[in-house]
């Protein structure tokens, strides 16, 4: 049969559209793989940097912390050729040295762009792991001390000797008493947690002050205190202000109740005395009579731990030790699930690593 030849001209027509418009797509397909790789391998080669930058960045400071850190305590004092020149100098060395190691790992960086990008951040992460294994160990705890000591000032001073009062006085306690005190303490825990988590206060430091107040036997003393935390006299304002948190009419004879009133007064206290715990325990302990702490620090003219020492022979300067040694009784007790005697072995260190619960960071 005999195809006419307008037909076949039809025909050939429509192969020569239908491979042109093969033609044009396939190019189009290719390009839009290529735009789709190139996008992953951006993605990918954004991930490697950020990894890499990260794991430098903490390795750096890590370094740095730990280098001086040693070097206050080696060089520790005032004397300009034992001390302040040495450390001078060891700031310069580690500025070079870190200015070497940098030329040295651009160096390298380049060597292994050109045989496996892959292996960029993985120096990097090995880095900032074993640095972070040495960070988890004691000794590491005893340079980040001696480096805050070295740029945080008086207040830093005065924080490192109240820790270490507070470990002397933990380190007196009869370990047989302590324990039975923080057995007793356990049916009233749910009520200082819900205390302390409304005030946002440690609650291990909340725990501090009932031991020190009423050693867990709740009941009403000769001097008037009430309760698991002896309450006695309270600012107006706070008592409204804990009614209202509580939508209850107070009873201090209410563990609860009488947990509630301690935190929000504490609260109260290191928010006059700016924070600082040592002098806003000693004024949650004098309370609001004769103008309270405020009041004396006033007339003497102090300003925080440090000017108020030489005035605290007439105030009563062992309650924040005490309230501070045993919140630390229970922080070690919740971490360890014991107590530890200071002296044995390695439990120094380990104590200082925990940390005394207020005071933030350990020493």
């Amino acid at each position: 049969m005999n195809t006419p030849k307008a037909d076949i001209k039809r025909i050939q027509s429509k192969s020569t559209k239908a491979t042109k418009s093969n033609n044009q797509t396939t190019p189009r397909k290719r390009s839009t793989k290529k735009k789709q790789l190139s996008a992953h391998s951006l993605h990918k080669r954004l991930i490697f940097l950020t990894l890499e930058i990260v794991a430098l960045v903490f390795t750096g400071f890590s370094a740095v912390i730990i280098a001086l850190g040693y070097s206050a305590n080696w060089f520790s004092g005032t004397s300009l050729f034992s001390s302040l020149l040495p450390f001078a100098t060891g700031i310069l060395v580690l500025i070079v040295a870190t200015a070497f190691l940098l030329t040295g790992w651009h160096k390298l960086r380049k060597y292994l762009q050109s045989i496996k990008p892959e292996f960029i951040p993985i120096l990097p992460i090995i880095l900032a792991l074993t640095i972070s294994w040495f960070a988890s160990q004691n000794n590491f705890t005893q340079a980040f001390g001696n480096f805050r000591t070295l740029v945080g000032g008086k207040q830093e001073a005065g924080r490192v000797t109240l820790a270490h009062q507070v470990y002397a006085a933990y380190r007196r306690y009869e370990q047989e008493q302590l324990t039975s005190l923080l057995k007793r303490a356990k049916q009233y825990q749910p009520a200082i947690e819900e205390a302390a988590k409304a005030y946002s206060l440690d609650p291990n430091l909340l725990q501090g002050v009932a031991a020190t107040e009423s050693s867990f036997l709740p009941r009403d003393s000769a001097d008037g205190g009430r309760g698991l935390f002896q309450i006695t006299q309270v600012p107006k304002a706070i008592t409204a202000q804990v009614e209202k948190q509580i939508v209850e009419k107070i009873s201090l004879n209410d563990a609860r109740h009488n947990a509630f009133i301690a935190a929000a007064t504490l609260k109260y206290y290191l928010a006059q005395m700016h924070g600082d715990l040592f002098l806003g325990l000693l004024a949650y302990n004098i309370g609001p009579a004769n103008g309270g702490l405020k009041s004396i620090m006033q007339q003497y003219g102090a300003t925080d731990f440090v000017t108020i020492q030489p005035y605290l022979q007439k105030l009563p300067r062992d309650y924040p030790i005490r309230v501070l040694s045993n919140a630390l009784a229970f922080r070690i007790w919740q971490k360890e699930g014991k107590l530890l005697a200071y002296e044995e072995g390695n439990n120094a260190l380990r104590i200082q690593s925990i940390g005394i619960p207020g005071l933030l960071l350990n020493i």
